[in-house]
């Protein structure tokens, strides 16, 4: 991709759902996804252990997710080895 490209699709995109998003502000993920909702992204969280995350309807999965949300971004804060197929 384009730097050009990845700037049309980061000014285009609105809806990032945010896999492995914990609910603890110390963790990389908490930040992340409250900076992407402070600059205007929704956030669609991604925990099967929470049912709401930053004010947001949880998700179990990526693919319930994609059912219910129309998703620009995918953010995977997993190990790679438990990230599975995303």
């Amino acid at each position: 991709m384009t730097p050009d490209a990845l700037r049309a699709l980061l000014h285009e995109a609105r809806t990032v759902a945010v896999v492995g998003l914990s609910p603890k502000p110390e963790r990389p993920s908490f930040g992340v996804a409250r900076y992407l909702q402070r600059v205007g992204y929704r956030i669609v969280p991604v925990n099967p252990g929470h049912p709401e995350i930053l004010g947001e309807r949880s998700f179990r999965t990526l693919a319930d997710a994609a059912r219910e949300r129309a998703i620009d971004i995918v953010d995977v804060f997993r190990r790679s080895e438990f990230a599975g197929a995303v």
